[in-house]
């Protein structure tokens, strides 16, 4: 008895689940399916660009600041070095006289 009970539950279910399936069939190869299918399809390949572009963006931002990163540690190991015995050292500079700083100041920033 309980055996027949579970065949037909199983049967009952098979048929609902091929009935919702030929449904489905069905009204996708109408018109208007058809319709949404391509109208899904186009707004996929839209999306599917979209996200490229700004993908394609995103990675030219970072090659960008990669690259002025690596000119600017070069520019920076390119640079002279200050020479130690060079007449033009701040202490030289700082240490002078008034009268230095005041005809500095008259001639103006250079």
């Amino acid at each position: 008895m309980i055996r027949g009970g579970i065949w037909f539950t199983a049967g009952a279910a098979a048929g609902v689940y091929g009935v919702v399936k030929a449904r489905r069939v069905a009204e996708a190869l109408t018109t208007d399916g058809l319709r949404d299918r391509i109208g899904a399809a186009v707004l996929g390949a839209r999306m599917f660009r979209d996200e490229v572009a700004q993908g394609h963006a995103d990675a030219e931002v970072r090659l960008r600041q990669h690259y002025r990163g690596l000119e600017a540690s070069r520019t920076a190991l390119d640079a002279p070095t200050p020479d130690p015995t060079s007449t033009t050292s701040i202490e030289t500079t700082t240490t002078a006289g008034p009268a230095a700083l005041a005809s500095s100041e008259e001639e103006g920033p250079s």
